[in-house]
């Protein structure tokens, strides 16, 4: 029970929200997170920290950088879960305006870093 609890309180918030429909590009660093939001680093960590701890999302260390990616999901109830989420999140406004900002930062990004 406190794991479809912990589940269901990661979706209540929308800069979670948020967080997972950038999260349906693909794998992302922390600081492109920051970038498109517009939040602090602190605040964004805290924010993906929770959504790893619900099993939504997955992080991997590259270096000095941590990236994170969309969980395949470990329960059925994860799973679940995460195949509504890449269904329904692209139709709302905010994630669309979001993933729209984010396609242009990592255009710029490779632009400047070659």
């Amino acid at each position: 029970m406190k794991q479809t609890s912990q589940l269901f309180k990661a979706l209540s918030d929308d800069t979670r929200l948020r967080i997972l429909g950038l999260l349906l590009q693909g794998e992302l660093c922390v600081c492109d997170l920051v970038a498109v939001l517009g939040l602090p680093q602190s605040t964004v960590s805290r924010h993906l920290a929770c959504l790893r701890n619900s099993g939504l999302v997955n992080d991997n260390r590259k270096g000095v950088w941590m990236h994170y990616s969309l969980a395949q999901g470990e329960t059925s109830m994860q799973r679940d879960t995460i195949e509504m989420l890449r269904k329904r999140l692209a139709g709302i406004p905010q994630i669309q305006a979001d993933q729209k900002a984010l396609k242009k930062f990592l255009a710029e990004k490779a632009a400047t870093c070659g």
